[in-house]
């Protein structure tokens, strides 16, 4: 599902990503962990093209981002829900028109877009505040709402960056939660978190991010 082969990325003079090699097959829940600047977020970003490689190849499902059309970006994105640590919410519209945006966007019809929200906001449990507006919401509900507009489109791969960073630490498994049951209905997700109490007693895969290189923690 995902690949990475020999990828590095340069900033300047600074190395934030060495000869990097990796695979996640499909339907693997995956945590990335490292000290703060050690390149979780850009190693998020190079997967869904924020960000390119300096050097390496990189394959999500079957297209190879390094060689990848302007055109086919789109579709790249399609197979892609990313997760944000601030949420990103817009504040004048509802729960529900939040997470239609996405669909609006490619002119999905109104049917399917009440359809695939509903069905998202049932994932994350939050069906009952479909009409309320992000700023009368927790920061955890909040979240919440960005993971089902993350997830609306169905995508293949969902990427989480630092998704529990501002919460506090019992909301924060709560979230842990709703990204393990996603997983269990076969979406590939790679969470770029500090929190070590999220890997605690963890039976997923910890990739951990030092100095450039990665290498494996912990986990099944």
């Amino acid at each position: 599902m995902i690949t990475f082969q020999g990828v590095s990325k340069y900033y300047e003079y600074h190395t934030v990503l060495r000869n990097i090699t990796l695979t996640v097959p499909k339907g693997e829940m995956v945590f990335l962990t490292g000290p703060s600047g050690a390149g979780k977020s850009t190693f998020l970003k190079l997967m869904y093209l924020a960000e390119t490689p300096d050097e390496g190849d990189i394959t999500i499902d079957t297209l190879p981002l390094t060689s990848l059309k302007p055109s086919q970006v789109p579709l790249l994105r399609r197979k892609i829900g990313v997760v944000f640590q601030d949420f990103k919410l817009i504040n004048n519209l509802t729960v529900f028109d939040n997470v239609a945006l996405a669909l609006r966007v490619r002119k999905a019809a109104e049917r399917e877009v009440r359809n695939l929200v509903s069905e998202a906001l049932k994932k994350v449990h939050l069906r009952h505040l479909a009409d309320s507006y992000p700023r009368s919401l927790s920061g955890g509900e909040q979240q919440r709402v960005a993971i089902a507009r993350a997830i609306v489109a169905e995508p293949l791969v969902l990427l989480a960056d630092e998704p529990t960073g501002n919460l506090d630490p019992n909301t924060a498994l709560d979230i842990l939660r709703v990204f393990r049951d996603i997983n269990l209905q076969g979406t590939t997700i790679l969470i770029a978190t500090h929190n070590r109490e999220l890997l605690r007693g963890t039976d997923k895969r910890v990739l951990k991010l030092d100095g450039g290189g990665l290498s494996e923690e912990g986990g099944a």
